[in-house]
């Protein structure tokens, strides 16, 4: 269906990190597009199993209609969604990557941690 490599990105709503963690998973991943299916706070909401079955649903969809073999699940500082410290984000995130792997999707699953200068650090 679809010409180009394409990864999934798992993220938060905020407008702030959607373009440098395009960038950075386009750069690292040497993939053409990313698929992105964002909700706020979306690592608080993986492991708190919060509308977990429409985000599997999302990732699946990216996965079968554009052969996605790489979902990177990130989680920012400053969240609006997700109030909590970056170390309670990044555990989230850690968390969030088994859960997500755990749907057996044929996929590579990382975890990043979008900092207060926007910079993507792998976890």
């Amino acid at each position: 269906m679809s010409e180009g490599k394409f990864a999934t990105s798992v993220s938060c709503i905020d407008g702030r990190i959607q373009f440098p963690l395009a960038g950075w998973i386009k750069e690292t991943y040497s993939v053409d597009f990313v698929d992105v299916i964002s909700e706020p706070g979306v690592d608080k909401k993986i492991v708190e199993n919060l509308d977990l079955e429409s985000i599997k649903h999302k990732v699946g969809i990216s996965i079968s209609a554009h052969k996605s073999k790489l979902i990177v699940v990130s989680g920012h500082h400053d969240c609006a969604g997700n109030p909590v410290s970056d170390d309670v984000h990044i555990s989230q995130i850690k968390k969030g990557v088994e859960v997500i792997s755990s749907w057996d999707l044929d996929a590579k699953v990382v975890g990043v941690w979008v900092d207060a200068s926007w910079n993507i650090n792998s976890i």
